[in-house]
């Protein structure tokens, strides 16, 4: 358990920039900022090097990376579905232009086998533990909506991966919700998964990109998109390569990496009016909970420009 620990530590040290090398410039020493998080397939691109012209940012969480858009530190980056709706309702400027198939399975509510809790409404009155603003809290809304509960019947705890892994650990809280790969990290003898997001949330990603990058640097966002877009195909044909070639980077056991990516490596796909509907319908169900100021058009963020290069 103290090797999982650190190397879970490893894995969630960076809360913020960390730079993290890039390729080639292209004549003009122009390139495309990348934000990534460890794991996906922004992680496989960086560690076969195939994406040229590109520099590197690694980030902790999706709001993290959001907040490095905001700042003008990054030009295009990868979360999941709440952290757009999250940084749109705080004035940040992007636009979404390409996403995931589900993901539904990775992402889950982490339990104490211990505790003898089987359903998500043993949790009423007790302790739960997430990242605010990322994916996962799309998936407690969905989850107090099947149960018939309403947010004030558990004590949420808003807590950062590296913060909620070592109060689950140590039972300082009763359940924790976490995606991937900090989710096949936390698996181990006595853990249980209570919950994951299917039937509930499909837990896309989402690509976001900068206005000045959209303007200034169109050919290069396209031939990321281009590449990117391969290589995750190649991903998914040759799982055990990409294993092999993931766990350097991820610096996580190669079982581990191998059951996260098994669960929660998908293609890409275009954004159309469809994918604007369902972050829309995301956003107003956090408006209702005021877990967000006040309503925002998320389905103007969509911008279809790039759908050619993922069909």
């Amino acid at each position: 358990m103290r090797r999982i620990a650190a190397l879970f530590g490893v894995l969630t040290l960076i809360g913020s920039l960390a730079a993290c090398g890039g390729g080639e410039t292209t004549a003009d020493g122009e390139q495309l900022r990348v934000g990534y998080q460890r794991f996906g397939g922004q992680s496989l691109l960086k560690a076969r090097g195939l994406a040229k012209n590109a520099t590197w940012s690694l980030f902790e969480s999706g709001p993290a990376l959001t907040e490095a858009i905001k700042a003008g530190a990054i030009d295009i980056g990868q979360t999941g579905e709440a952290p757009p709706i999250f940084a749109a309702a705080g004035g940040t400027k992007f636009k979404i232009i390409a996403t995931s198939q589900p993901v539904p399975k990775g992402e889950a509510v982490l339990v104490k086998e211990k505790n003898g809790f089987t359903s998500f409404k043993d949790l009423a009155g007790k302790k739960v533990a997430l990242n605010k603003g990322s994916n996962v809290n799309w998936l407690l809304v969905k989850l107090l909506e099947a149960n018939d509960m309403k947010i004030s019947d558990i004590q949420v705890q808003y807590l950062k991966p590296a913060e909620a892994r070592p109060a689950f650990d140590n039972d300082q809280v009763d359940a924790w919700i976490i995606w991937d790969p900090y989710f096949s990290l936390a698996e181990a003898p006595g853990v249980k998964v209570l919950a994951d997001a299917t039937g509930l949330a499909n837990n896309r990603e989402y690509l976001l990109v900068s206005p000045e990058a959209l303007e200034k640097k169109p050919d290069l966002v396209r031939e990321y998109l281009k590449v990117y877009r391969e290589v995750t195909d190649w991903g998914i044909a040759n799982p055990e390569e990409r294993v092999k070639l993931l766990v350097p980077e991820l610096k996580i056991p190669e079982d581990v990496a191998r059951r996260a990516l098994g669960r929660s490596a998908q293609p890409l796909a275009p954004v159309d009016a469809a994918i604007g509907d369902e972050l829309q319908q995301i956003a107003d169900g956090f408006a209702d909970l005021t877990l967000i100021p006040a309503k925002v058009d998320v389905k103007s963020l969509i911008d279809p420009s790039f759908a050619d290069v993922l069909k």
